[in-house]
């Protein structure tokens, strides 16, 4: 029979000789030359030597390294590789305290983190609000606070259903969003299975299709004729909104792309002021031809921020418009102040489309010029002739006309009534 428990308490303190002090049955005490010391099970196994590691002696004693061992033979001589055994239960450990931590991981924080991972890329700051504004709005409440891995197909439908058919355009993005945000917690190891909020081949079989549910709704628009009238209104306001919402008329700009302007985008003396790419929808570089009106509101807007400045002339990159905190104005300010005018019916993205009624109608300026003035994506030729000038050339026209029609209020009567053309008896 084989000895074992050969080593005592003592012994395995005090040793100091390098090597294998055995302790019987296979276990054994390993001494370095820089006296650490860590207990080894050596065993035999379909004719092959192995070795297993059952700790250090500081965090294993004489007493449990008996007992691993004593687990370890048993095995052993059933044919078991113990080191085999070991290591599958601890990657079944690692496997459930990932599927813990997975369930732990909500949905809300899956969105937070694929937000906060992606809006680098989103250059259209109000695509970026948006993102976290839909979820809060909509998804959060139904089901923000549970498990990403436990959102089905009727935690999505609850989400959808209620707003497929009354806000189809908003429906479909929060879709969408949260199909992104899904996809990218599989990938993470979050979730596992398909994905509930795709669209073809699962929602397409129990949502309508948006196109026949509700036709796109539009940006509210002036009609063109009113424009005058409006604008008169507009600068009789005192507030740095009224004038950034003209800029954005005047130069028939995005919001967007007013509201983030700095003055290093401007060249006052050649009444030009250049988008960046990063913030055009196109993602390409713009140039804006400003109208003298349009230059006489930066000027007026700089003197008024000197003034609040004792004297120092704004920044490079300080906003142009800029709130009461000197950060840019919000996305809600236009809207805002829309509303304080009793036009609610009114955006102001909408009247780029009062722009493009009033020239179409108005003006004999070709398609290309318009669309070019709108930044709107145009063929290679005429993209070519941009390049060299040309259209910058003839969009410098086409806006000092809108700046012209824009400052001309229909003829009123002291009353305020508009005055009828007289017609001829019988006319």
């Amino acid at each position: 029979m084989v000895a074992i428990n050969k080593l005592t308490a003592r012994a395995v303190v005090t040793l100091t000789k390098p090597g294998l002090h055995g302790d019987g049955g296979g276990l054994s005490l390993r001494v370095t030359p820089d006296g650490s010391k860590s207990w080894v099970y050596r065993f035999m196994l379909a004719g092959r030597a192995r070795s297993m590691g059952l700790g250090s002696l500081d965090d294993v004693s004489l007493a449990d390294a008996r007992i691993a061992a004593g687990e370890a033979r048993k095995l052993s001589k059933a044919g078991v590789d113990p080191i085999e055994r070991r290591d599958a239960a601890r990657e079944a450990e690692r496997v459930a305290a990932t599927l813990t931590a997975a369930r732990a991981m909500t949905f809300q924080q899956c969105a937070e983190r694929y937000v906060e991972a992606h809006r680098a890329g989103w250059k259209n700051a109000k695509h970026a609000a948006q993102w976290p504004a839909t979820l809060r709005d909509y998804v959060y409440p139904k089901f923000g606070d549970l498990p990403v891995q436990d959102i089905d197909l009727p935690l999505v439908l609850k989400v959808l259903e209620p707003i497929w058919t009354t806000k189809t355009e908003t429906a479909t993005r929060v879709r969408g969003r949260i199909e992104s945000i899904l996809d990218w917690a599989t990938v993470r190891g979050f979730r596992q299975g398909d994905n509930p909020a795709r669209w073809r081949g699962q929602l397409s079989h129990l949502l309508p299709q948006p196109g026949k549910v509700t036709k796109v709704e539009h940006h509210a628009a002036l009609p063109y004729a009113e424009t005058g009238a409006f604008i008169a209104k507009l600068r009789a306001r005192d507030a740095i909104a009224a004038r950034a919402l003209e800029f954005t008329i005047l130069t028939a700009a995005r919001t967007g792309e007013v509201i983030g302007a700095t003055w290093t985008e401007l060249d006052l003396e050649a009444k030009t002021w250049i988008v960046p790419g990063e913030r055009m929808k196109v993602g390409r570089e713009h140039r804006v031809p400003l109208s003298e009106r349009a230059v006489a509101i930066l000027q007026e807007v700089q003197a008024a921020t000197m003034a609040l400045a004792s004297g120092r002339e704004p920044a490079s990159d300080d906003p142009i418009f800029p709130s009461s905190r000197g950060n840019p104005l919000s996305n809600m300010a236009m809207a805002m102040l829309l509303r304080r005018m009793n036009r609610d019916d009114l955006t102001a993205h909408g009247f780029r489309s009062t722009f493009r009624d009033w020239a179409a109608e108005r003006t004999a300026y070709p398609n290309e010029v318009l669309e070019m003035a709108l930044a709107h994506t145009v063929g290679n030729k005429v993209e070519a002739a941009y390049r060299r000038g040309d259209l910058f050339d003839k969009r410098r026209r086409l806006m000092d006309d809108w700046a012209t029609f824009c400052g001309t209020r229909p003829a009123e009567t002291e009353s305020g009534s508009k005055v009828v053309p007289l017609r001829k008896a019988g006319g």
